[in-house]
C-alpha cells in the first residue's frame, strides 16, 4: 500500500517541525520559494537566539493570546518538550535571565538549522526550492511555480507555514492573503507586534540621544506596567520594556483614542521616597538635579523635553514627573519592521486541529494565523508547538480511518 503523501509549503520552524513527526510514517515534501529553509530561524539568532522560554503549564500558555487556541499544542509540547528535542539532536540549551533559554555557547543558529535539515535528510523528507504556491487547484490539489512553470501538486495533506509580514527579507511578505481570500478563507490585515513606538521627538533632543538607553525603567499604557530597558531611537522608543505594552498601544490607536506611555524613571523608589530627597530645596537648586536625583544626562534632557518650565523650575513637581513623564505616541512602527505581526487567517476558520473548517486536508500553522505572544522566547516556541500538534493531529487522523 503507498505511503501517504504529506505537502508543507514553507519550511520555517513550524513547517520544519512537522516534517520531523510525520516523515517517519508518511512521504514528507516541502516546498519553499527561497534557495534555503529556516530563513526566519537564521535571522532570529542575531544579537542571541532565545529559542524558548522555561514557563510551562497554564504560565505558558496563559502568554499567549487567545489563550484557548494554542493551549493544547503548548500543553502537548511544551518548552520542556522543545529542549529535550533539541538536545537530541546535538543541542544543549540553558536558562539564561527571566527564563529566557539559549543554546549552549558556541552554538549557533546555522548549527541547529543544520542539524534539523539532516535528520529531515535522514527522515527522508525531499525538499524543493525555489517553489512557489500561487493557488489552489480544482480537486485536491495545489499549484506550484517553479522557473516560471506552475506545477500541479497533489497529496493526501497539505500543511501551510508561510509565515506572516514581519521580516519579509526572510520571504515572508503575506502576500498569500489574496489566494486564500479567492477561496473563501477569511483573513485579517496584518498588523505590527513586537514593535519600536513612534513619539515625535523634539529635534534637539533626537540629535542628541537616540541610540542611547534609558535603563531600569517602568513603562505604563493604560495601567498595564512592564519594567525593562527601553532604547531612544530616532522615531521613538522599542526594548523589552516597550514590546509587551504594543497590544494594548494597538488597540487604543485602532480605537482612535488617545494613547500615551508614562515612563517612571525611579521604579525601585516610591514617590514618598524620591519627595524625601528634595525637603527644602528651591527652583534655585535645579541646576543640582543630577546629584539629588542620581539623573544621568539622557533622563534629564528627555524629562525637559517633556514637562513643562513650571515643573522643570519646580523640585516637587519635577520629583513627581520622575514618576509618571508622559508621552504621547503617534504610531506603531511598520509591519515589516516588526519582530512579529498579528493578522492573517482570521481563527474562525479554523479547527482544533489548524485544519481548516473549508477544507479538511488543508492545515495552516505558524505566523499565518491570527495569535499572538511576547518576546523572550515565546514566539519560536509557539511556531515549534503548532508544527508537533498538527503533525501528531494528522497521525491520530489517520489511526482513524484504518
Amino acid at each position: 500500500m503507498p505511503r501517504k503523501q504529506i505537502a508543507i509549503i514553507g519550511g520555517g520552524p513550524a513547517g520544519l517541525m512537522a516534517a520531523d513527526v510525520l516523515s517517519p510514517f508518511y512521504d514528507v515534501h516541502i516546498y519553499d520559494k527561497e534557495k534555503g529553509v529556516g530563513q526566519k530561524l537564521l535571522l532570529a539568532g542575531k544579537g542571541g537566539f532565545n529559542i524558548t522560554n522555561s514557563l510551562r503549564g497554564e504560565d505558558l500558555y496563559r502568554i499567549y493570546k487567545p489563550e484557548y487556541f494554542l493551549k493544547e499544542a503548548l500543553l502537548d509540547f511544551d518548552s520542556a518538550a522543545l529542549r529535550k528535542w533539541l538536545l537530541q539532536l546535538g543541542v544543549p540549551t540553558f536558562e539564561g535571565s527571566s527564563g529566557r533559554v539559549f543554546p549552549e555557547r558556541g552554538i549557533t543558529p546555522a548549527d541547529i538549522l543544520k542539524k534539523i535539515k539532516q535528520k529531515l535528510i535522514f527522515q527522508g523528507v525531499e525538499f524543493h526550492l525555489k517553489h512557489e504556491f500561487t493557488d489552489f487547484s480544482a480537486g485536491n490539489g495545489i499549484t506550484i511555480r517553479c522557473s516560471d512553470e506552475d506545477i500541479l501538486v497533489q497529496a493526501d495533506y497539505f500543511i501551510f507555514a508561510l509565515g506572516g509580514a514581519s521580516w519579509p527579507v526572510t520571504g515572508s511578505n503575506g502576500e498569500w492573503r489574496t489566494i486564500f481570500e479567492t477561496n473563501n478563507i477569511r483573513t485579517l490585515p496584518f498588523q505590527s507586534s513586537n514593535c519600536g513606538i513612534e513619539i515625535n521627538w523634539p529635534e534637539n533632543f533626537k540629535s542628541n540621544h537616540a541610540g542611547k538607553p534609558l535603563k531600569n525603567i517602568a513603562a505604563t499604557v493604560n495601567r498595564i506596567i512592564q519594567k525593562g530597558e527601553a532604547i531612544i531611537t530616532e522615531y521613538g522608543l522599542e526594548g523589552n520594556a516597550i514590546y509587551p505594552l504594543v497590544p494594548e498601544i494597538r488597540k487604543l490607536l485602532l480605537e482612535n483614542r488617545p494613547a500615551q506611555i508614562i515612563l517612571d524613571l525611579k521604579p525601585f523608589n516610591t514617590e514618598e521616597q524620591i519627595l524625601h530627597k528634595i525637603v527644602g530645596k528651591t527652583s534655585a537648586t535645579t541646576k543640582s538635579y543630577t546629584e539629588i536625583f542620581n539623573l544621568n544626562n539622557t533622563q534629564l534632557s528627555i524629562l525637559k523635553a517633556f514637562t513643562s518650565k513650571e515643573t522643570f523650575l519646580s523640585p516637587e513637581l519635577f520629583a513627581k514627573s520622575l514618576k509618571q513623564l508622559e508621552l504621547p505616541i503617534h504610531s506603531l512602527r511598520p509591519v515589516e519592521e516588526a519582530i512579529s505581526n498579528v493578522g492573517g487567517i482570521d481563527l474562525s476558520e479554523m479547527d482544533f486541529d489548524f485544519s481548516f473548517k473549508k477544507r479538511q486536508n488543508c492545515f495552516a500553522i505558524g505566523e499565518m494565523l491570527d495569535w499572538d505572544a511576547p518576546t523572550g522566547g515565546f514566539l519560536l516556541q509557539g511556531s515549534f508547538s503548532m508544527g508537533n500538534w498538527v503533525g501528531k493531529q494528522i497521525i491520530e487522523k489517520e489511526k482513524r480511518t484504518v
